[in-house]
């Protein structure tokens, strides 16, 4: 894994084949701030291994990283994968801190479909709640990556099938926006054609019309794929995921976590901006003014 770094690979989380998750962490951490990793696939495809590149520059940057699997579609519809998702939570709540994690500060993170499902965990208490966790207490802050937040009417047919229709609001993240949510980053690519950049505008839009905090980075020249895959050391240079990740985090824990939220001002909107890479041009600007 290289120095420094220690994998714990294919830990049970539940029972089933799928029910399995990998651990990277930095050697010696002690109460390290935890992201829970979800990766993405259109609900149908993905496995926790190809995305070790994205555990092992978590780790190197200080966090214990999480990456769990999940069942998937034709196995599951919605909404079993989100309950796939809550338990994979509440086996790190109980256990993360042997692993040198701090159970009080889990993050959870996404791409694609796999932002999907951190955001519903985040914003729709009902998954979280069935093991005994919530939101508001037990995630301290939402990373979505170009995540399908408000992506109703369904026009794909197998989607239509694993959402049980053309038009469910409420399977979208979106539907579920109410005061007291934990803080969001949204990142998105200008130019993602598979999942418009809109959801995260709109969720964002949402979220600090409910009082809570959400800022979105939206990375003019990079697409679907590269919003994740710039998490990896060769494509850093495409657009500074890890760099927003990090001044989210630590500017995430500085405050009290969550317990404020619900009466908390709205966040002034300009916070959500619109990033323009190295090598592009163009300054940051608001994007919601």
């Amino acid at each position: 894994m290289g120095p420094g770094i220690v994998l714990s690979h294919s830990i049970a989380y539940a029972a089933h084949s799928r029910h399995r998750l990998d651990i990277c962490r930095p050697a010696g951490a002690v109460a390290a701030p935890v992201v829970v990793f979800f990766y993405g696939g259109a609900w149908r495809s993905g496995n926790k291994g190809l995305y070790r590149y994205v555990a092992k520059a978590l780790a190197r940057r200080g966090y214990v990283a999480v990456v769990p699997d999940y069942r998937i579609y034709p196995e599951v519809r919605y909404p079993d994968f989100l309950d796939d998702a809550a338990q994979a939570l509440r086996w790190v709540k109980d256990n993360i801190a042997s692993f040198g994690g701090d159970p009080r500060k889990i993050f959870v993170k996404g791409h694609s479909a796999g932002a999907h499902i951190a955001a519903m965990l985040t914003f729709d208490a009902r998954w979280l709640e069935k093991v005994g966790l919530n939101p508001g207490r037990d995630i301290a802050g939402l990373i979505g990556l170009a995540g399908p937040y408000d992506y109703m009417p369904l026009r794909d047919e197998t989607l239509k099938l694993i959402f049980g229709g053309a038009d469910r609001p409420e399977t979208q993240p979106i539907f579920h926006v109410a005061p007291g949510a934990p803080p969001a980053l949204l990142i998105t690519g200008g130019r993602d054609r598979l999942v418009e950049p809109g959801n995260s505008v709109r969720l964002a839009a949402r979220l600090v019309a409910a009082g809570n905090a959400a800022t979105v980075k939206s990375y003019r020249r990079v697409g679907h794929y590269i919003v994740v895959a710039a998490i990896a050391p060769i494509l850093r240079c495409f657009a500074p995921v890890l760099r927003d990740v990090d001044e989210f985090i630590a500017k995430t824990l500085q405050t009290p976590l969550n317990a404020s939220l619900a009466n908390a001002p709205a966040a002034p909107a300009s916070a959500l901006v619109d990033y323009a890479a190295p090598g592009t041009s163009g300054a940051a600007q608001a994007i919601i003014r």
